[in-house]
Order: structure tokens, then C-alpha cells, then sequence
């Protein structure tokens, strides 16, 4: 079975799944396991900009304009005759349309299956295990991926069950210029970890803040991890944000403990590293409780204010 994924969380679920030889073209933003970045990628920006701020004020525009953000090879995509594309119906700024997807499929001959995952919460996610190994035939392994992801998901809320006290009030940011609160599966991920959620992120996309109201939050824990950011570009992105660091230091002087973690591989992707994410900031928050994960990524935890204020 040939496959094109557009999107970075379905990359991994695939490799997960033990299908990374069947890839044959993946998105741009695809850098996971590390051999898929030698294949053709279909997708591309369709702006130019670095900082969190210049990304936020690019998305805007482009939507208040009601234009694409991803351009797509449609004629790259139906030179290399996949059987199954998976794309994504959950957010266009995160990635490639899949009604546009859906429009550029409709035109070949034959047509591949089409899945557009949409996954809201932390049983969406293994959702789409199932909904991927169906569709390309391995439905043993996702059966089996699923249920190694579910028990350690139940083996840290057992332990946060357990906890001698109060939880702290947490708030995760996966966005800082302007500041966002996390949403989607966030809320599940900080109350399993042993958090307090008072972003009220639980049944909510994630949603534009300011410093002003994460301060009026009162968190104890604020755990910062921009969506496609590895931590040392968002400490980069924050030095360069007077509005972040002037927050973050009175934060810190009130006594909330600060981290910053690998958006891009933990938090933001809807793939089996979620579970990584929960075991990761369950850790941070509750160390003597919660052993620390192994994972393969640039995070945390991570005190960004001493290097900031040199």
C-alpha cells in the first residue's frame, strides 16, 4: 500500500503502525521518525515569517482574507498514485485543508482513499490509530498500539489519584506571541497529569489571551510549548518579546514555577507522543510521583528567565 500523509501527527501514527516503508510523500512540516524527511513533501507555506508574532499576523491576514495558508502539489500528489492519503479536517492553520484535499483527489483516476482525521480529545486520538489501521489493513497492530497507549495513560492516572495534596493551578500556553491558552485534549492531559486546569480549556480549541489574563489566572505551574516550536526556538521568540518577559519574571516572583517544553514533537501533535506529553508534564509537576519518561525530542523542563535576563 502506497501512502501520502499531509499532516505531522499522522506521519507518526504510521510509523507507529510500522508502515513507514509504504510512505511515499509526506507535508512539509513531517519530521518524524527522522527518515521521513528525505521524502517528497506535498504541502509548503504559503507565507514568510519567523517569529510567533510574524506567523500569528501572517495566519490572521491570510484567514481575514479568506486565503489558503498551505499550498498542496495536486500534480506531485498524482504522479506518485497513492493508495491512501490521510489529511486533517481539525484546524487550517495547523495544515492543508482537507476539503481542498477532498477537491484535489476528486480529479484522479483512480481515486485513493481519503481519511480526514478530526481528533478533539485524548480518545479521538486513539481513535485515529484505529480509523488509520483499518484503512491500511493493519488492524492488529493499531489494536495493540492502542492498547499500549491506553494503559499508560491509566497507569498515570492511577498515580495522580494517589496524590497527598492539592493540585496545582496550571495553565499551558501553546502560543506566546499573542499568548494562547492550549485546548483540544490540553485540559485532559494537565488534570491526568496531577494539574489544575484553570485555563478552562476542557471541550474548547485552543483561544487568543493576553499577559494581562494569564496574570489574572493566578497559576502556580504555567507550562509554555508552541505548537511546532522545539524549546530553544521559543526561548529565542520570548527574549525577543518584551510583553512575555516582563510577564514571565512577575509570574516567577509571585512563585509559579515556569517550563518550557518541544511544542513541536509533545503537546501539539494528535499522535501516540501525546501519551509522551501526559507522562512528561505529569513528571514536571509531580516528580517524586510520576518517573520520568524516555523520549526523543528537545524538551524540558526548562527555566528559561535566568538566560533571558543576562
Amino acid at each position: 500500500m502506497r501512502i501520502a500523509s499531509l499532516l505531522a501527527s499522522s506521519t507518526e501514527i504510521v510509523a507507529a503502525l510500522r508502515l513507514t516503508d509504504n510512505l511515499v510523500a509526506v507535508s512539509h512540516c513531517c519530521d518524524w521518525p527522522p527518515q521521513v524527511r528525505t521524502l517528497p513533501a506535498l504541502t509548503s507555506a504559503l507565507f514568510e515569517a519567523q517569529t510567533a508574532r510574524e506567523i500569528d499576523d501572517a495566519v490572521r491576514a491570510k484567514l481575514a482574507g479568506q486565503d489558503a495558508i498551505y499550498a498542496l502539489d495536486a500534480q506531485a500528489l498524482a504522479a506518485l498514485k497513492p493508495d491512501l492519503v490521510i489529511s486533517q479536517a481539525l484546524c487550517d492553520v495547523c495544515a492543508v485543508s482537507g476539503a481542498e484535499v477532498s477537491a484535489v483527489l476528486s480529479g484522479l483516476d483512480p481515486q485513493p482513499t481519503l481519511i480526514n482525521l478530526e481528533p478533539f480529545s485524548l480518545g479521538d486520538i486513539l481513535e485515529t490509530i484505529s480509523l488509520i489501521g483499518d484503512a491500511a489493513s493493519v488492524s492488529d497492530r493499531a489494536a495493540a498500539l492502542r492498547a499500549s497507549l491506553q494503559a499508560r495513560i491509566d497507569s498515570v492516572a492511577k498515580r495522580t489519584q494517589a496524590l497527598p495534596g492539592p493540585q496545582p493551578r496550571t495553565v499551558l500556553l501553546d502560543w506566546t506571541s499573542p499568548p494562547f491558552i492550549g485546548g483540544h485534549w490540553m485540559h485532559e492531559l494537565i488534570t491526568l497529569a496531577g494539574g489544575e486546569d484553570v485555563g478552562d480549556t476542557a471541550g474548547r480549541p485552543s483561544r487568543t489571551t493576553s499577559w494581562t489574563d494569564v496574570l489574572a489566572l493566578k497559576p502556580e505551574r504555567l507550562v509554555i510549548a508552541p505548537c511546532g516550536f522545539p524549546a530553544a526556538r521559543t526561548l529565542e521568540d520570548i527574549a525577543g518579546d518584551p510583553d512575555a518577559i516582563a510577564a514571565l519574571r512577575q509570574l516567577e516572583a509571585q512563585g509559579c514555577q515556569l517550563t518550557v517544553f518541544d511544542g513541536n514533537r509533545l503537546f501539539s501533535r494528535s499522535s501516540p507522543g501525546i501519551v509522551d506529553s501526559l507522562e512528561a508534564l505529569a513528571h514536571w509537576l509531580w516528580p517524586d510521583v510520576h518517573p520520568a519518561p524516555d523520549i526523543e525530542s528537545e524538551m524540558g523542563p526548562v527555566r528559561p528567565l535566568s538566560a533571558l535576563a543576562r
